[in-house]
C-alpha cells in the first residue's frame, strides 16, 4: 500500500507537492463536538481506545469534516505499558496515571503477546481503511520508548522527568535493558499496525526536551534505531516518521542516525535554522504553533504563509508543532485548511 500515489505518500518518498498535504496531530479529539458526544458514552479511556467501532468512528470524523490528506488512528501512546501488564488509568482533569515501576523490574514485563492484547487497534485500522477516501493516507503510531518510559517510571506526566533521568544515569545497564523491552514491544506493535493497513508509521518522542547529548543518544536515538531496524527486518516498507519534540539542535542527529524516513518538527524550533540544518531531500512535517490556530484570523494566515514560504521547494507536510488543543474552534481549522490549499 505504500506505493499508492497519495499526496502524503508522495511527499514522504521525497517529492514536492504544491500545496503540501495537510493533517493535524490529535485531529480526532476534544475540539470536535461529534467526538465529545461519543467520548461521553465511554466510561474508561483505555477501553475507548480498544473499542474498534468507537475508535474508528472518531478517527473518521475529522476526515468527513475537513477532508484532510491523512487519517491517524485514534489510540494512545500508553497502550504499550498497558499491554505489557502495567496498570494504566486516566483521571479526568489530571491525565494519565500509572503504577510507578523501576527499570530494574523490566524482567517482569511480558513482550510476548503484545500484538494480541493490542489487536483491537489493528481492527480499528481495518475499519478506518474501509471508510477512508482513496486519496487519504492511513497513519499508525506509537510512543517512543523514552517518552513511554518517563510515564512508567514517574507514574504519570512530569515537568522535568526527574525520576526517569536519574534512573537512566544511576543504573545504565538496567535502564538500557528496560528501553530494549519497550523498543521490542513497540516494534511488534508497529509491525502489526502496518500489516493491518497503516501506510505510514509515526513514532512520538514527546519528551525529547532537556536531554544532554550522551543521554539523548542512549534513550532516544538508540531505541528508535532498534525499532526501525526491527520494523524493516520484518519486511515493512511503510515510511516511518519521527517526532523528537523539543530536541532542538539534536534534531539533525536524530534525523540522520535513527533510520527514519521523515521528521516532524515542533513549533519551538527555529524555522530558518531547521531549513539550513536538515538535508533538502529530507521530508519534513509540522511547525505551526497550536496557539496561533486557537487565535485564528490574520495571525493564523501569516504563520501559514510563513511556513509555506520557508519550506517551499522541499518535501513538506503541513501540520502543527504539537497536538491540536481542545479549545480550538473548529472553524479555525477550516480556515487553516483553506489557507494551505489556497482556497
Amino acid at each position: 500500500m505504500a506505493d499508492r500515489d497519495t499526496a502524503l505518500l508522495a511527499v514522504l518518498r521525497g517529492e514536492t507537492r504544491t500545496p503540501p498535504p495537510i493533517w493535524l496531530m490529535r485531529q480526532a479529539g476534544r475540539y470536535l463536538p461529534e467526538y465529545r458526544e461519543i467520548r461521553a458514552r465511554q466510561s474508561d479511556f483505555i477501553a475507548f481506545c480498544l473499542n474498534p467501532d468507537a475508535a474508528s468512528e472518531v478517527t473518521l470524523q475529522p476526515i468527513r469534516r475537513y477532508d484532510f490528506d491523512a487519517s491517524i488512528v485514534f489510540a494512545d501512546i500508553l497502550l504499550i505499558p498497558w499491554a505489557l501488564g502495567q496498570k494504566v488509568w486516566f483521571v479526568k482533569g489530571e491525565g494519565p496515571k500509572l503504577e510507578p515501576m523501576r527499570p530494574q523490574d523490566a524482567g517482569m514485563l511480558t513482550v510476548d503477546g503484545v500484538e494480541e492484547r493490542l489487536a483491537p487497534v489493528c481492527q480499528t485500522l481495518r475499519l478506518v481503511r474501509a471508510g477512508l477516501p482513496d486519496a487519504c493516507t492511513l497513519i499508525g503510531f506509537a510512543g517512543a520508548p523514552w517518552t513511554v518510559a518517563t510515564y512508567m517510571i514517574e507514574g504519570g506526566g512530569s515537568k522535568d522527568r526527574w525520576k526517569a533521568r536519574t534512573a537512566a544515569w544511576e543504573d545504565p545497564a538496567a535502564f538500557d535493558r528496560f528501553m530494549n523491552v519497550l523498543a521490542d514491544a513497540t516494534a511488534r506493535y508497529l509491525i502489526a499496525q502496518a500489516r493491518a493497513g497503516a501506510e505510514v508509521l509515526k513514532i512520538f518522542e514527546s519528551w525529547a526536551e532537556g536531554l544532554p547529548a550522551p543521554l539523548f543518544e542512549r534513550v532516544v536515538i538508540a531505541p528508535t534505531r532498534r525499532i526501525v531496524d526491527q520494523v524493516r527486518g520484518a519486511g515493512i516498507t511503510a515510511p516511518i516518521m519521527g517526532f523528537p519534540k523539543g530536541a532542538g539542535p539534536l534534531v539533525p542527529r536524530y534525523a540522520a542516525e535513527t533510520g527514519i524516513d521523515a521528521i516532524a518538527l515542533d513549533h519551538g524550533l527555529d524555522t530558518d535554522w531547521a531549513v539550513k540544518a536538515l538535508p533538502r531531500d529530507m521530508p519534513v512535517q509540522g511547525q505551526l504553533d497550536p496557539a496561533v490556530l486557537k487565535a485564528g484570523g490574520d495571525a493564523l494566515d501569516r504563520e501559514v504563509d510563513r511556513l509555506l514560504a520557508a519550506w517551499a521547494g522541499r518535501p513538506y507536510v503541513f501540520n502543527l508543532g504539537h497536538g491540536i488543543n481542545p479549545d480550538v474552534p473548529p472553524d479555525h481549522v477550516t480556515r487553516l485548511v483553506n489557507r494551505v490549499r489556497g482556497l
